[in-house]
């Protein structure tokens, strides 16, 4: 084991055509926790990379020749004599010992339960993380968003390869169980979605108990792989269902619907922007910390909009609802209504104002 060790900290750590992420590693100890190809190791690699080399140990723990009684018999050691200050787990289990050093990074797709640190998730990239990846910005970037996802590979993979390299990865990580239900999901996103309707559509097609698909459930969405949007004021309310990448939907079903997507798109952005994101009837979005209505209407009028806000006009006056936001493709303009003001916004702008 001390050999393996020995091979990790000799090795040459490779970084090559990092693009910057929004989030920087702090100097302490943290767990990084994020869905599969978005982008951790990376991050982390180029991180370590600002750092002098004998300072640091990077360990990808899914080596399958790390024997685990025999790494935490020893990795103790082997930090202490070669003064490792950063010590770097990626894809990290439980099993492994944790020895005392300056700074401990943990990088799982998993959400931690008990380690005792600071815990990051990274998302997918947002549109102005993903204008970083794009050789020029021009009215072809968002179709080229619309296309790729917020995925950091999918740049670097040719267009022939990326449905099935999403497959596999999303494939190995969920299992057999969650990956049915994420190809569920891909079916389903932006619709009304309950876990038992999950289990009545699953218990078809495979054997499966209740309770054993209700813990993949929420498990998927507490480490990232879904979005669910509660009705505001209505707990209890069946939630609406997201993917976290809108890459997924095509890689994993042969079902066309482009207002879907780009709902599910608008949504991305303001679940990494925003803590709290409701629906309610008539009204794609509700951000209540802001007071504002997100309506997505990719290809919207000004009329279809008047009777979109006439629609929900109970609901905007009840609530003193202050401004209503048009995501659109490219649709830019005002609308004065009576009871509020609405403004149509074009995607690609509207995101980027949500970032500031």
């Amino acid at each position: 084991m001390t050999e393996l060790l020995e091979k990790f900290y000799r090795q040459d750590l490779h970084a090559g055509g990092y693009v910057e992420r929004k989030f920087s590693p702090p100097e302490h100890s943290f767990y990084l926790s994020g869905i599969p190809l978005s982008g951790k190791s990376m991050l982390i690699k180029h991180y370590l990379l600002q750092k002098k080399k004998a300072s640091y140990l990077y360990v990808d723990c899914s080596d399958i020749r790390i024997d685990t009684e025999r790494f935490n018999a020893q990795i103790r050691s082997f930090c202490n004599t070669h003064e490792i200050a950063t010590l770097v787990l990626d894809n990290y289990r439980p099993a492994l010992l944790l020895p005392s050093v300056t700074q401990l990074i943990l990088i799982a797709r998993e959400v931690p339960e008990a380690e005792g640190f600071p815990h990051y998730r990274l998302f997918p990239l947002d549109f102005e993380e993903f204008l970083a990846f794009e050789r020029k910005y021009d009215e072809s970037a968002l179709n080229d968003f619309l296309q790729l996802g917020g995925l950091p590979v999918m740049h670097k993979t040719p267009s022939e390869e990326r449905h099935p390299l999403l497959q596999r990865a999303f494939k190995e990580a969920l299992g057999d169980i969650g990956f049915d239900l994420m190809l569920l999901a891909a079916r389903l996103h932006t619709q009304k979605v309950s876990a038992f309707m999950l289990y009545e559509r699953l218990k078809s097609e495979r054997k499966i108990s209740k309770d054993m698909l209700y813990r993949h459930y929420a498990s998927m969405l507490s480490e990232g792989y879904l979005h669910a949007v509660a009705k505001f004021g209505h707990p209890r309310a069946t939630k609406k269902l997201y993917l976290c990448d809108i890459a997924l939907k095509n890689a994993l079903v042969f079902q066309k619907h482009f207002g879907r997507l780009f709902e599910n798109m608008v949504l991305t952005e303001l679940a990494k922007h925003h803590g709290e994101v409701f629906y309610e009837e008539q009204i794609d979005f509700y951000l209540p910390e802001s007071n504002r209505v997100i309506l997505c209407m990719p290809f919207g009028t000004k009329e279809i909009l008047f009777k979109k806000i006439e629609q929900a006009e109970a609901f905007i006056v009840t609530h003193g609802v202050q401004r209503v936001e048009v995501v659109t493709m490219s649709s830019e303009s005002s609308l004065h209504h009576p009871f509020v003001e609405a403004e149509m916004i074009p995607f690609a702008q509207w995101a980027l104002g949500e970032e500031e």
